[in-house]
């Protein structure tokens, strides 16, 4: 078990022995109260730092802003591209698809939420123009493997675009990362 804490008081008893209070607002009581009773704990206590690296998500961020200073265009408008030619589409309980209707005219590629594939399928209500959307899932839900394929197809695109990108070993460390926090998300 790992979390962020504060030394809250330094003692010593009565033997002699040196303890040590923490106070955590991460660390869970059950966990706790469990690693109570164990007979004995390897422990390590440093100064916390903030993780330097680039986490999957970051990265993918971080490339999205670098095709933005080339294009123009703004991140949530990448980011909708991208979602669109390498995402998964949402799907109800049931496994349909979730679909929209909106005017033809409205810039869908801004949208924060949701994100959405167009399709043929249009519509004409008095003058107005609709066309018919699919719901794409949005990358904060992917699992390993949706959000490889993802960073993957972006890579591309930056490459092509003469964007530096992470050599294949650093990316492949960093999906290795995302992989064990989605499964402690989803064990969890």
């Amino acid at each position: 078990m790992k979390f962020t804490a504060k030394i809250k008081d330094i003692g010593r008893t009565l033997a002699g022995s040196l303890t040590i209070t923490l106070e955590s607002r991460q660390m869970d009581t059950a966990a706790a109260l469990e690693l109570s009773q164990v007979e004995e704990l390897d422990v390590e206590i440093k100064k916390h730092r903030k993780n330097r690296s680039l986490d999957a998500n970051a990265y993918y961020w971080t490339l999205i802003g670098k095709i933005g200073d080339i294009t123009g265009d703004s991140k949530n408008h990448i980011h909708n591209i991208m979602l669109d030619r390498y995402g998964q589409l949402d799907r109800m309980e049931d496994e349909s698809l979730i679909p929209f209707c909106i005017r033809d005219d409205i810039d869908y590629l801004e949208f924060p939420y949701p994100h959405l594939k167009p399709t043929q399928k249009t519509l004409s209500k008095g003058n107005k123009l609709y066309r018919w959307f699919y719901q794409i899932k949005g990358s904060s839900e992917y699992d390993t493997k949706e959000m490889s394929h993802l960073i993957d197809g972006l890579v591309s695109e930056c490459k092509e675009m003469g964007i530096e990108t992470l050599p294949p070993e650093e990316l492949e460390r960093m999906m290795s990362e995302y992989e064990k926090r989605y499964k402690k998300r989803t064990d969890g």
